[in-house]
């Protein structure tokens, strides 16, 4: 990785220039984070959409059922003297002279931030096919709207947390939903098998048809044929099947990516060009915490990665031995689906015991994951003030006492041995 411990200080950046890729919460954030933090030098943020900078989440659910016209962040770009720049395409990146170049022409920086997102999986063999759609971006949003308003027959390809969210939205909308994940669960790649088999009845409760196990063979007009040889009609068909780190710009510039094709960052976020740092959707990073490199597609992690950037960019530049901000989050994140608040923080793969605190087929329960008797990860299903607690003792390494723990009558933090 870079080493930006020894960079000669300025006066907070000024006569330099920060260039950041991306307009979406992880970029927007760090330009203000950069003046929150006294950079003095010029910022300018790149944005592929040519809308003003927004926020995703209600995308899946008041954007999409017409309860708001849209999400947009509000930022006093000019105010803060934020050089925004909308509908510029990024093609490639030479760090060898310092340019980033985009398909109106190059621009120089002195500090490089690659904040690009990710970007939607589509199903092989649906690209162009009409009536097929992905959910990740406001056109998006905007061209699914009049089909739930409509109240057309509708078909979700996967049962990932967007699947869900969507299926919820086009509930509400009144449509009929059925959603088909090749998995035999919801969440398959997101939860163990016997946490994530409860919400197999939250379909059915809200009205939504889930058929698991079922691969897609082909999509048309008329709606999904699976491999079974079974037609599923509908006049709309969402894929939601998953997102990847959009950073093939990047080939050949020499910055390191990760097998999943993410900014393979390091602990304080700078990628393995000196100069060129990585933030949110499109980063991964090593964690000490959960001793494993985490990528994490959540709106927590291009909220708090930013001002990590910003501290590391800024104290290189004002200090003759920086020795940078590390990056250790507990992630996070919420879901709302079909009723229920959803919530989850810290990373279970390492864990060694789970912990069940209240009764699955209920409204409200939350699941603890513990690695040598320590919490490192917790899911909420309607109890907010678990994971409240949770995510703070997650924070500390607590360890807690198992049969206190199990009674969802005792808050968690009085589980604490």
């Amino acid at each position: 990785m870079s080493d930006e411990t020894t960079t000669k200080p300025s006066s907070n950046g000024a006569g330099q220039r920060v260039v950041i890729v991306g307009a979406g919460m992880a970029g927007v954030q760090t330009a203000v984070a950069l003046r929150e933090q006294g950079w003095t030098g010029e910022i300018v943020l790149l944005g592929a959409e040519p809308h003003q900078p927004y926020d995703r989440p209600p995308l899946s659910k008041a954007v999409l059922l017409g309860k708001a016209e849209g999400s947009t962040l509000d930022v006093d770009f000019a105010g803060l003297g934020i050089g925004l720049r909308l509908g510029v395409q990024v093609t490639g990146l030479r760090p060898d002279k310092r340019l980033v170049e985009t398909a109106t022409g190059q621009l120089p920086y002195d500090v490089l931030v690659i904040a690009t997102g990710a970007e939607p999986i589509p199903l092989p063999g649906s690209e162009g096919e009409p009536g097929v759609h992905l959910l990740r971006t406001l056109d998006d949003a905007e061209r699914l709207r009049p089909v739930l308003a409509r109240q057309r027959e509708v078909a979700v390809v996967g049962a990932g947390w967007i699947g869900a969210e969507f299926a919820t939205a086009a509930r509400e909308a009144g449509c009929a939903v059925t959603v088909v994940e090749a998995a035999d669960r919801p969440l398959a790649g997101a939860l163990p098998a016997e946490v994530a088999a409860p919400m197999s009845a939250w379909y059915e409760d809200y009205g939504a048809r889930l058929v698991t196990g079922a691969r897609v063979a082909s999509v048309d007009e008329s709606g999904l044929l699976l491999g079974d040889g079974t037609r599923l009609r509908a006049g709309a068909v969402v894929v939601g099947i998953g997102a990847r780190p959009a950073t093939d710009w990047l080939a050949g510039s020499g910055v390191e990516l990760a097998e999943d094709r993410s900014v393979a960052a390091d602990d304080r976020l700078r990628s393995s060009v000196p100069d060129v740092y990585a933030v949110g959707d499109c980063a991964s990073f090593p964690s000490a915490r959960y001793g494993s490199r985490l990528l994490v597609h959540h709106w927590d992690n291009a909220l708090q990665g930013p001002r990590t950037v910003a501290a590391n960019v800024v104290g290189s530049r004002t200090a003759a031995h920086f020795p940078g901000v590390v990056y250790d989050p507990v992630p996070y994140f919420w879901s709302e689906q079909f009723g229920r608040f959803v919530q989850y923080a810290g990373h279970h793969s390492e864990a060694d015991e789970l912990v069940w605190r209240g009764d699955p087929a209920g409204a409200a329960w939350s699941v603890c994951w513990l690695r040598e008797g320590a919490l490192v990860a917790l899911l909420a299903v309607g109890r907010p003030r678990d994971l409240a607690q949770g995510r703070k003792l997650i924070e500390r390494g607590a360890r807690l006492d198992r049969t206190r723990a199990e009674d969802p009558s005792v808050p968690l933090k009085s589980a604490v041995l």
